[in-house]
């Protein structure tokens, strides 16, 4: 604003206090009953008194800027005019003038100091606050906010009560045709996800903050996809039910990570059943030092178990579970195991010695390619490995057995899959054989796990690339170690002897959506390759067989199917080759299905 334009303001201004001050004091002290001549000196001297304010305003020289408006000096120059100018001239005219209302000299002034005060003070107030605005304004990051709901009403109010908001809101986006156009805390919501980049660009966005609480797994993939192909930072917000327990700040929104591409599904777990069969009970781990084994042993430790038996091949493995859970790396206890599954004596041994009640058998190899490469070491582990553990837990009384599966058991076509497959059919034989609640649960990938495609990708993008993605169509099912370990203690609360239980993964995830993702994250211009699908993958995997038929669990994550029995005296020779693998899997079920239609055809007639 010009500074003519400004000091002329400030002057009417003040000539209004002055005003308002006359109008004080002939209310309040004469309620208006000024004679005609009183009006007269009352108007005059308050016109004298203006004067004399804009006259030692201009001539201190204020015009050029001296002294800033509100500032000390200049309330210091209007106090010093008001008082010892207009208060001693006011004080002779009413000495000398008959009419002159004696109380004007002594109110008027100090009350024209008070609002002339005051407006400064809401003056000052306004420019800092204006100023301050401007500046957090410009440090701010232009965001639009995926969401109207309550989420997103929180994440905008969080921001609007932030003294220094790292934010600043453009507007909100949100899928829902009822919310376009309408105001959320006065922001509006400005379009659909279909608008979003459109909007971005118009509106200079640089950051989404994705604020929806359940948000699926499609939409996040989506979201995430468009986000990274425009160069948009994406936000995520913790769930609604901390924001609204005021446990959140701003400072808990984060960046969106890999594991945010699965989407926020709640997974609740019935504790109680959990606990019922595994608090003050013997507890033995196979695998124990693996991602699964080794998150299983921290979830069970915390159910109070009587004993927890670790058990792994792996010394540095189980040296690293244990410190995990309770920070002791001696490794001198007798409830660390450092055997092999694939030494049936050796398991019996261990197996008599304590005793177990329930059993979790994580044990297993698990790289696709190396198997395709190395099927009898496949075989040995995973089939004959899984075998040796259920004789033992048989012979020794073991109540509860929960084998881990995969989905690549279903319709398997890697020796990975029909080495578990088998395994899967050895436990249902037990179960059916002892009557004794021996379970499968079978489920997708794991984020974080070793040799998982975020441990290969992270590496490669450290070393500068290229990215290595089989195919660009290329899914898999991920879920975080976590959750598919408290499902895996869920299932086993609620399996029936010989029954798979089948985790729901949620939606298939792209690989190379994963791959774009951590290369994002890194900042760096990395190259992805397509290298083509191995021997045995799948463009997409399956949960269940063409042949099986899945029904409900009781839990909505959790589905159960049957797979046929195969007993231990019918496990075939060692394989040598991967065909040799391929064509076991088929002539057993092929036997099986041949069986199961003797059996039907018999119970039908």
């Amino acid at each position: 604003m010009p500074l003519r334009l400004k000091v002329s303001i400030l002057l009417g201004v003040d000539a209004l206090a002055w005003l308002l001050a006359l109008l004080t004091v002939t209310t309040l002290r004469y309620d208006f009953g000024l004679s005609d001549p009183q009006w007269a000196w009352a108007v005059s001297f308050t016109i004298l008194a203006i004067g004399i304010h804009t006259s030692s305003f201009v001539f201190a020289n204020y015009l050029r800027g001296r002294n800033r408006v509100a500032s000390f000096d200049e309330v210091v120059g209007v106090a010093a005019t008001t008082l010892f100018i207009v208060f001693p001239v006011g004080l002779l005219l009413s000495a000398f003038i008959t009419d002159f209302p004696r109380a004007l000299p002594i109110v008027m002034p100090p009350l024209a100091l008070i609002f002339m005060g005051a407006f400064r003070g809401v003056y000052r107030l306004f420019v800092q606050r204006s100023h301050m605005n401007k500046a957090v304004a410009e440090a701010a990051v232009p965001v639009l906010i995926y969401g109207a709901g309550e989420a997103g009403r929180q994440v905008a109010k969080l921001v609007d009560h932030a003294a220094e908001p790292p934010y600043r809101i453009l507007g909100f986006v949100d899928d829902s045709r009822g919310k376009q156009m309408l105001r959320v805390r006065d922001y509006r919501v400005l379009g659909t996800g279909d608008d979003l980049i459109d909007l971005a660009e118009r509106l200079g966005a640089k950051t989404v903050i994705l604020a929806i609480s359940k948000a699926p797994a499609k939409l996040v993939q989506h979201v995430s996809r468009e986000c990274t192909s425009h160069g948009l930072d994406l936000v995520v917000i913790p769930t609604v039910r901390e924001m609204i327990g005021g446990r959140v700040s701003l400072d808990r929104l984060r960046q969106f990570n890999v594991a945010d591409l699965l989407g926020r599904r709640p997974i609740e777990t019935d504790v109680r059943s959990i606990a019922d069969y595994v608090m003050g009970k013997r507890v033995l781990i196979t695998g124990a030092g693996g991602s699964i084994g080794s998150e299983l042993a921290r979830q069970l430790h915390r159910l109070g178990p009587e004993k927890l038996v670790l058990l792994d091949r792996d010394e540095s493995e189980l040296h690293a579970v244990r410190l995990s859970i309770d920070g002791d790396g001696l490794l001198d206890s007798d409830d660390i195991v450092l055997c092999d599954i694939r030494e049936p004596d050796a398991l019996e041994a261990i197996f008599d010695h304590h005793r177990p009640e329930v059993v979790f058998h994580a044990a297993a190899l698990k790289h696709l390619p190396m198997l395709e490469r190395y099927p009898l070491e496949g075989w040995k582990t995973n089939t004959l490995g899984t075998r040796n553990v259920l004789a033992a837990a048989r012979k020794s009384g073991v109540e509860h057995f929960v084998n881990i599966s995969t989905d690549k058991a279903a319709d398997a076509t890697s020796v990975l899959g029909i080495t578990k497959r088998f395994a899967e059919r050895l436990t249902s034989w037990h179960a059916v054989d002892g009557g004794l609640t021996y379970l499968s649960v079978r489920f997708g990938n794991v984020l974080g796990s070793r040799g998982s495609v975020l441990y290969t990708f992270r590496a490669q993008i450290e070393r500068g690339g290229p990215v290595t993605v089989t195919d660009p169509d290329v899914t898999r099912f991920f879920m975080t170690i976590p959750e598919a370990c408290e499902l895996v203690l869920q299932a086993g609360a609620i399996g029936n002897p010989g029954d798979v239980l089948v985790l729901d993964m949620g939606e298939p995830v792209k690989i190379v959506d994963v791959a774009e993702r951590l290369i994002a994250e890194s900042g760096k211009d990395i190259q992805i390759n397509y290298t083509g699908l191995r021997a045995g993958e799948k463009l997409h995997e399956v949960l269940f067989s063409s042949s099986e038929d899945s029904q409900p669990s009781g839990h909505p994550l959790i589905s159960t199917v049957r797979v046929p029995s195969l007993a231990p005296t019918n496990i075939p020779e060692l394989p040598e080759t991967r065909q040799q693998v391929l064509d076991l899997l088929e002539a057993e079920e092929e036997s099986s299905l041949e069986l199961h239609e003797v059996t039907k055809s018999g119970t039908d007639g």
